[in-house]
């Protein structure tokens, strides 16, 4: 006869997996552009990346579970990034890093993509341009907030 517990084991499972995916994000940096330089000054000893479990990038989408699409996207890279965020195993995320991979900035013309959600789904927009390292970390925060309460699939 259940008793109703068994919710209470699976939701607490669900935390604790949750903790664990939110403390451990391997990174594929998709720089393109100057945003480059602020997202290598995030991860400098100043505002050190790696207190939120992301100091170490992947430099294979296979071993990489968030997606940090940085710079502006041509038409012509389009389907170099889809490919990328095909590799990537599930669970996996994706932040737009700065005003030109959220809406193509001031680059209003036939060759930029207007916004990579056009191409793949986003969980984090870090807007700026560039974004400071500030909003850098705050929007990494945002994503840990995201996977931490979002249905963990094991």
């Amino acid at each position: 006869m259940m008793s109703g517990n068994e919710s209470f084991v699976t939701s607490r499972l669900n935390e604790m997996i949750g903790w664990a995916r939110k403390y451990s994000l391997f990174q594929y940096p998709f720089v393109t552009a100057c945003c480059g330089l602020e997202y290598m000054a995030v991860a400098s000893g100043h505002h050190d990346i790696d207190r939120f479990g992301a100091g170490l990038p992947r430099f294979s989408p296979r071993q990489s579970d968030v997606l940090m699409v940085v710079g502006t996207i041509s038409h012509k890279m389009a389907p170099v990034l889809k490919r990328i965020y095909e590799q990537m195993c599930e669970p996996k995320w994706v932040v737009a890093f700065g005003v030109c991979t959220c809406t193509g900035g001031f680059y209003d013309n036939y060759a930029t993509v207007q916004g990579i959600d056009t191409i793949i789904p986003v969980d984090v927009y870090i807007p700026g341009c560039p974004p400071r390292p500030e909003n850098v970390m705050d929007g990494l925060m945002k994503l840990q907030e995201k996977i931490q309460h979002q249905k963990q699939e094991v």
